[in-house]
């Protein structure tokens, strides 16, 4: 499944291509309540077919209707804004007080294009200056704590690209899932089996797998706060593995995947080892929230839930008092 990223730069290529007059918008900053965040993007073609989003579709109907009117910028990078009046504001759903400024560009350069879809194909995050005047691009390496998009009145910079590592143990069904789904949340996957035969069973595209122990996997990963770190191979001796190094490291998340029985069971195991009372304390297990889930791809969804309000401080109050029943296995 391709991150929201991918699938903008996969159409603009094509889009290319065929020789279409397109453009490229990119949401730049954001004042109040919005859907969508600074460096959320579409592609539009003359004819109004879209890809991506910069809004909840009020914003999109408009930009549709001035590419279809040739009311868009040919030569030059724009700034428009949006929600400056109250009444503006109301026409395009957006909140009280709320603005919403975008910067549309006409794309005809497919170099840069492809250096930005390369890097994402390879996992990697890359930075392009644009001068808002000449549209002329430049592309460099970035990193997670670069800032996503930045502005003024020459140049505008974007980081494309997955922002977020996540590391699954296990190359299992409930992996695949959640590998798959994973990318679209804009993570880099990475999955580690050092049992062969479920190594050669493993088909999931665009995904790292990692042929070697856990532990070794987690420390050479090198886990910061943009990682998060998953236990799915239903053994404990390959879970506990990583989960030794991965609960004393500074991934956002570690969970694993077990009853409450097998978590309780694991925990004490884990104390056996040089891990403190706080480090044992971070492990989300049962993984997931708690939302009912049984089947692979249900798991994977409740996985992907938890780690969605952690990465937004969200705690998913709704669900408190549902049993976790995602692991059937004891």
């Amino acid at each position: 499944m391709d991150s929201v990223d991918l699938s903008v730069f996969k159409a603009m290529q094509k889009w290319l291509e065929a020789d279409l007059t397109l453009w490229l918008v990119t949401v730049v900053k954001t004042f109040g309540s919005s859907p969508r965040q600074p460096g959320a993007m579409l592609v539009l073609r003359e004819d109004g077919v879209l890809v991506g989003s910069v809004s909840g579709g009020c914003i999109e109907d408009d930009l549709v209707s001035k590419a279809q009117s040739g009311e868009l910028p040919r030569n030059q990078a724009e700034l428009m804004v949006y929600g400056v009046t109250r009444e503006e504001a109301q026409r395009f759903n957006l909140p009280c007080g709320g603005t919403l400024e975008l910067v549309v560009e006409p794309v005809t350069d497919t170099l840069w294009v492809d250096q930005v879809r390369h890097a994402i194909n390879s996992h990697r995050l890359i930075k392009r200056d644009l001068q808002l005047s000449t549209l002329v691009s430049h592309c460099t390496d970035a990193n997670a704590t670069d800032v996503v998009v930045q502005i003024n009145e020459k140049q505008l910079s974007v980081v494309y690209g997955p922002r977020w590592r996540l590391l699954i143990i296990g190359a299992g069904q409930t992996s695949a899932y959640l590998a798959n789904m994973a990318q679209a949340l804009d993570y880099q996957v990475s999955v580690c089996e050092p049992r062969e035969a479920m190594c050669e069973s493993w088909d999931t595209d665009d995904v790292v797998l990692l042929n070697m122990m856990p532990d070794d996997a987690v420390l050479a990963m090198q886990p910061d706060a943009h990682t998060a770190i998953v236990a799915l191979t239903h053994d404990p001796k390959l879970d506990d593995m990583a989960l030794l190094e991965a609960l004393k490291s500074a991934a956002f998340y570690v969970g694993a995947l077990g009853s409450k029985k097998n978590n309780a069971n694991r925990r004490k195991r884990l104390a056996m080892f040089d891990l403190s009372a706080t480090e044992i304390e971070r492990l989300h297990g049962p993984v997931g929230l708690p939302i009912g889930s049984r089947t692979p791809p249900e798991i994977a969804i409740a996985i992907l839930a938890e780690l969605i309000a952690l990465r937004r401080n969200h705690p998913a109050k709704s669900t408190e008092l549902l049993p976790k029943t995602q692991s059937v296995c004891s």
